[in-house]
């Protein structure tokens, strides 16, 4: 495991590099340099913390995504393309979409928690149309919890398919064919509705 830490001192100043440079770090750092790592980390954290920080508002997680941003440039160093962009441009996406990503999971924990889930389904009180109600109750019904779930996650939160395999620790592939299933049934269901059924 890794462990960055922040040591202030005069030698780890943050300092302003040529891209160039940086990009010969990155070079090193997919060849296993660990040196090139410690470098780039001392050179850029400041900012990368500064920008976590601007996004999650916690100076905790802005920490913890601090370290994973740079554990994630240390496994995928070799996926730098200096034709898309400037290393400390890199850096930043890494970051960004690794807080995103925290923000997003922690919703869709929040969303998933809520009174809204109730122990035998979906609260739809909120609905206001009587038939539209008993419809939406009666089209949940016909998934499986696993069905709901990442039907909810995904259209409610917004989640990536492959950040919700990530949050339930099943395959893409499950999430992929339990999300179409899960449409599938709700079609069916909804036209047997509309059709009288």
């Amino acid at each position: 495991m890794i462990l960055f830490c922040v040591i202030p001192d005069e030698q780890n100043e943050t300092v302003r590099l040529s891209a160039t440079i940086q990009e010969e770090w990155i070079s090193r750092i997919a060849e296993g340099d660990m040196q090139a790592l410690e470098k780039l980390y001392y050179a850029s954290y400041q900012a990368v913390y500064a920008l976590l920080l601007s996004i999650l508002k916690n100076q905790q997680d802005a920490e913890d995504i601090l370290q994973d941003t740079f554990i994630n440039i240390k496994n995928g160093a070799h996926l730098y393309k200096k034709k898309e962009g400037k290393p400390l441009a890199w850096i930043f996406t890494i970051a960004k979409n690794l807080a995103y990503m925290k923000i997003r999971r922690e919703t869709a924990l929040d969303v998933m928690s809520m009174e809204a889930l109730r122990d035998d389904g979906l609260d739809f009180s909120r609905v206001e149309d009587h038939d539209d109600r008993i419809a939406l109750e009666g089209a949940f019904s016909v998934l499986t919890d696993e069905e709901r779930n990442i039907i909810l996650l995904h259209a409610n939160s917004g989640m990536k398919h492959r950040e919700i395999a990530s949050l339930l620790n099943i395959p893409l592939s499950t999430v992929l064919s339990k999300y179409r299933r899960g449409l599938k049934k709700l079609k069916n269901y909804m036209e047997g509705v509309k059709s009288g059924e």
